[in-house]
């Protein structure tokens, strides 16, 4: 699952509400907000809390708030007060590390409940079970790390987070945005520092595939509209949706595939032969990672071969270089699997 984080730290913009019903059409499917509140805001935050929980259920769209006892009882709510809760629009609460497991216990029988990741411990899980907790209303939620080199490392996290679906938990990570950075260090909010400077889209796949997080979370406020629609294309069409520099318009008109036999170095765009016949050499330059390429009248039968290098090789007279992969998107490349559509948009 794909969610989001809003803050309310002033009150919903158009800006803001347009992102979020645009999130929503991509593919994302929750929001994260924080009820951390400054004393001198204590008033205006259960209105916006209100506001974006109206928002959620019109959209469909569930709302997960960390908070701590202190800060509800700020705005007049009880802890325990799942009704009151679940009229505001909250769906999932993320509970401090100073509620204890027979109040966690409680409040997962009557609707999902995340804990801190990083904290929970074999003795917490006992308790638990001990005050029967619902465990498929239990989540493990890890923090974002706002100061660079402070970010989890990847092997922990692994570890760590096998250890809490052996004990039923469903797992959850966040992955820095790429436009409107959250203040007031504006370095990503990513759950591991590995990520910190990732492509959201490679970040979440690497989280998802192969370090046991059921569900990813952007961390900033703000995911640019080309991103968006990467995530979009991948979630919905299993499709990678690549920014390209190039006036060849041929590479715009329809999706390509790779190969059901995935390459080392390169990918294989299956329909390269078939729509690129005749081909001259030129422009056969050294081929660095991300470089589109076309096999020319030298290559013989593999005249029209159409790939994008993976790896960094050298200049060959029988390729073509025609155009290149943007920087920011060279992390997708080794999320193109057997058989994948691939989509080249135009860098604007």
């Amino acid at each position: 699952m794909l969610g989001f984080s809003v803050y309310l730290n002033h009150d919903l913009t158009n800006n803001q509400i347009n992102l979020i019903e645009n999130m929503q059409q991509s593919g994302f499917k929750g929001i994260f907000t924080s009820l951390h509140i400054p004393e001198d805001d204590e008033q205006a935050y259960l209105p916006r809390l209100k506001e974006l929980g109206g928002l959620c259920k019109k959209l469909k769209l569930s709302l997960t708030a960390d908070i701590s006892a202190d800060g509800l009882k700020k705005m007049g709510i009880e802890l325990d007060d799942i009704q009151q809760l679940a009229k505001i629009g909250l769906t999932a609460l993320r509970v401090d590390d100073g509620v204890l497991m027979s109040d966690v216990a409680k409040l997962s029988r009557q609707m999902p409940i995340a804990l801190n990741a990083s904290t929970i411990s074999a003795e917490d899980v006992d308790e638990l079970h001990r005050c029967h907790a619902n465990f498929k209303q239990l989540e493990a939620w890890h923090n974002y790390y706002p100061r660079p080199e402070t970010g989890l490392d990847d092997d922990w996290l692994k570890a760590k987070n096998q250890w809490l679906k052996t004990q039923g938990f469903t797992t959850m990570a966040f992955v820095a945005g790429d436009e409107d950075l959250r203040g007031p260090i504006y370095a990503g909010l990513p759950t591991l520092e590995s990520d910190r400077s990732e492509h959201p889209l490679a970040a979440t796949l690497k989280l998802i595939n192969h370090l046991a997080v059921d569900k990813v979370y952007i961390g900033d406020a703000g995911l640019s509209k080309r991103v968006r629609g990467q995530f979009e294309a991948y979630f919905n069409g299993n499709t990678v949706q690549l920014t390209v520099q190039s006036s060849n318009e041929a590479l715009f008109e329809s999706d390509w595939h790779n190969r059901p036999d995935v390459a080392r170095d390169v990918v294989r765009l299956v329909e390269g032969r078939q729509r690129f016949t005749a081909v001259s050499p030129l422009q056969t330059a050294s081929r660095p990672r991300g470089a589109i390429t076309i096999d020319n009248e030298r290559y013989g039968r593999y005249v029209g071969e159409f790939e994008i290098v993976k790896k960094t090789l050298a200049a060959d007279p029988r390729v073509n270089v025609v155009s290149w992969v943007v920087p920011s998107d060279l992390a997708l490349l080794p999320w193109i699997g057997s058989n994948c559509p691939i989509r080249f948009i135009k860098k604007g």
